[in-house]
């Protein structure tokens, strides 16, 4: 079989691509369209380094075959800020120093967003759920957990102010 085209959307930009049957979608996000941001950890699904999300969930971007995406919406973590404005869940990981050697922290990041879209008021035991699988040597998880938590707080007043 021989390599096949895809239309993908990553960070909001549409994208044509052709891809081998068997690449997946961490390979065509690094190599083929210089999205370094998503980490090759395990690539056997264990560490979550490579979470990315698609349609809005939380996916390990190892295990999913690029031409399994086609036509779906990829976000990573170089298409959360806007312009020069972190995420809130970005600058929550700095303030709350969860980033510590920074390898784990896009897929954890990313492997939260769903999270707060979805409960933007988590508690400590559905912010650590939703972190099931990503692993981080470094923290102890503590801060991590604590940089979700402060998001979500960040995320309410945003969205309170919003409304007013």
């Amino acid at each position: 079989m021989g390599k096949l085209r895809i239309m993908i959307t990553v960070n909001h930009q549409k994208h044509e691509v052709d891809v081998e049957p068997y690449e997946t979608l961490l390979d065509v996000l690094r190599n083929k369209l210089g999205l370094m941001g998503t980490k090759p950890g395990c690539r056997e699904g264990e560490c979550g380094a490579c979470t990315v999300n698609l349609n809005g969930k939380a996916v390990l971007s190892c295990l999913m075959l690029a031409a399994q995406a086609a036509g779906k919406d990829v976000l990573t973590i170089e298409g959360l800020q806007e312009g020069a404005r972190l995420h809130p869940l970005q600058e929550a990981f700095v303030k709350n120093s969860a980033l510590q050697c920074g390898f784990c922290t896009p897929g954890m990041i990313m492997a939260s967003k769903p999270l707060l879209d979805a409960n933007p008021n988590p508690s400590e035991k559905d912010v650590r759920d939703s972190l099931t699988n990503n692993l981080c040597r470094c923290t102890g998880y503590k801060v991590i957990v604590d940089a979700v938590l402060d998001a979500a707080k960040s995320v309410n007043k945003k969205g309170a102010h919003d409304e007013n």
